[in-house]
């Protein structure tokens, strides 16, 4: 722990008269700083201007990141016949049914992304407490509710993330590695602040960003000018 806490702090101290830097200044920032002994995850964190406890203000949605999260996805489906043929020939690491609603049930949510056929939503619908606080609930706004099953796990697996804002009006998701090369993590952040702008709610009030920032698993969080990323 020792080492784990004098990296921290070292990485800390170089960010420390580094704040509100471009997007590009936070991405070398952050790469140069990530040295622990494994491919760390780097991470983006957004503090909006919304309360989602109003449905009006709640921010939701999903984007396809050009450089994909460098992550294997695990992709668990609910459908039945040619929709779960079609889900397992597309990727799917786990097809089911009323199997599936038991065998998450038992514990066992070895997934990171859940896809459902409209009429497998019954079912689903029992998992809501399971699967809900995890944010893994189908949903159609995000395309996994869907009669496109070919489509929706390749999303998955081809680099697409989910956010919504949480508690306070942060959203947060992992939008790469760090060994990725600085143009590609370049253009994931840009995608993904650019999806989080579209999805302003017609409810937020006053400034809609607050703060972003990037981070990576061992690491110390990095603050990027608002402006700067939200330019075109």
């Amino acid at each position: 722990m020792a080492k784990v806490g004098k990296r921290f702090a070292a990485a800390k101290e170089a960010f420390g008269e580094q704040a509100n830097v471009t997007v590009e200044e936070a991405v070398a920032l952050v790469k140069a700083n990530a040295t622990a002994k494994f491919d760390e995850t780097v991470e983006i964190a957004m503090v909006l201007g919304v309360d989602p406890r109003h449905a009006d203000q709640m921010v939701r949605g999903v984007v396809s990141l050009p450089s994909g999260t460098g992550k294997t996805m695990r992709v668990a489906v609910f459908a039945r016949d040619a929709k779960a043929d079609e889900a397992k020939a597309a990727g799917a690491d786990i097809v089911g049914a009323e199997d599936l609603m038991e065998s998450i049930q038992g514990g066992n949510l070895d997934f990171d992304r859940c896809i459902a056929t409209p009429d497998m939503m019954p079912i689903v619908g029992r998992l809501g407490k399971v699967l809900g606080p995890r944010n893994l609930m189908p949903n159609p706004r995000v395309g996994t509710v869907t009669m496109d099953i070919k489509a929706a796990v390749e999303a998955a697996k081809g680099g697409e993330v989910q956010f919504r804002a949480e508690k306070a009006g942060v959203v947060h998701a992992g939008i790469g590695k760090a060994s990725f090369d600085e143009a590609a993590m370049v253009a994931n952040v840009k995608a993904f602040v650019e999806a989080v702008a579209k999805a302003k709610p017609a409810g937020a009030k006053g400034a809609y960003m607050k703060k972003i920032s990037l981070s990576s698993t061992m690491g110390p969080g990095v603050s990027v000018d608002v402006a700067a990323a939200t330019a075109e």
